[in-house]
């Protein structure tokens, strides 16, 4: 009998990364040795979405799964960035890993650029949901039983309200035609705390929402985290979080602004 082949899973914390590491579950071959996350020095937060790494290691937890995060500093510069991403997959490399998959869905330039960086040290990629309709995509996380909440939205596309609602069918629904139903233009990004691959799920609140350069950011507390405004909603819960105004600084915005463009492309 063939041993499954080692798989390292680069891990956002969204959904898309989720739907895309159940796909990988579901097949036998394979085996997740590790998931591989960039955090920003110095604030502990998840690449773009601006989630805690608290946050992170308890997804990881739940997951069963081994975390190895890359540390980048504040205004990463692509150069930095892949270096620090090539020194973290060449302990792989060295560890008999020669694959590396992610949850991308139809960005074709992403894809050629994980591709071609993978390619210098002997590395291939795979994309398990690749050019899945949308669509049919969260009607299968919604089928799945899934669930998620937007921590980041960009306000050229989407109102600000939708920063810190869970991903229910209202979500969708109130999105406008333009929106990518998985947000793969960069619409929003998400934190996904339940689903059929957690041992158990992520209990959160929600925090402060922040506004910075054209985006809206609600900050995600472990749900026991004093509250850090006057109507925090824990999640899960019976509906979405009561909308609040967005504060224009503060700490966890300051860091917001200091992402590198490859850190922009994280899945959502």
């Amino acid at each position: 009998m063939t041993s499954p082949e080692p798989i390292l899973f680069c891990w956002s914390g969204g959904k898309d990364s989720a739907m895309a590491l159940y796909s990988l579950l579901q097949q036998k071959k394979f085996k997740i040795v590790a998931l591989l996350t960039t955090v920003t020095e110095g604030y502990d937060r998840i690449a773009m979405h601006g989630v805690r790494r608290e946050l992170l290691q308890r997804q990881a937890d739940s997951l069963r799964l081994p975390l190895h995060e890359v540390f980048i500093p504040p205004q990463c510069v692509n150069l930095i960035y892949e270096a620090r991403m090539e020194e973290a997959l060449r302990l792989f490399y060295n560890q008999g890993v020669r694959k590396v998959a992610f949850g991308d869905i139809f960005l074709e330039d992403l894809r050629a650029y994980r591709e071609k960086n993978l390619a210098r040290i002997g590395m291939t990629a795979l994309f398990p949901i690749w050019k899945r309709d949308t669509l049919e995509l969260i009607r299968f996380f919604h089928q799945q039983c899934f669930r998620a909440v937007a921590a980041c939205i960009d306000t050229r596309v989407l109102d600000p309200s939708f920063a810190g609602r869970e991903l229910d069918k209202s979500f969708f629904r109130n999105l406008p035609p333009l929106a990518d139903r998985c947000g793969e233009n960069g619409e929003f990004h998400t934190f996904v705390f339940d689903g059929p691959i957690f041992q158990s799920p992520i209990p959160i609140r929600t925090g402060e929402i922040v506004n910075r350069d054209g985006f809206v950011f609600c900050d995600l507390l472990p749900a026991e985290h004093p509250a850090t405004t006057t109507n925090p909603t824990v999640i899960p819960s019976g509906g979405p979080p009561p909308l609040r105004p967005a504060v224009e600084e503060s700490a966890f915005s300051e860091r917001i602004a200091k992402t590198s463009d490859k850190e922009k492309s994280e899945n959502v």
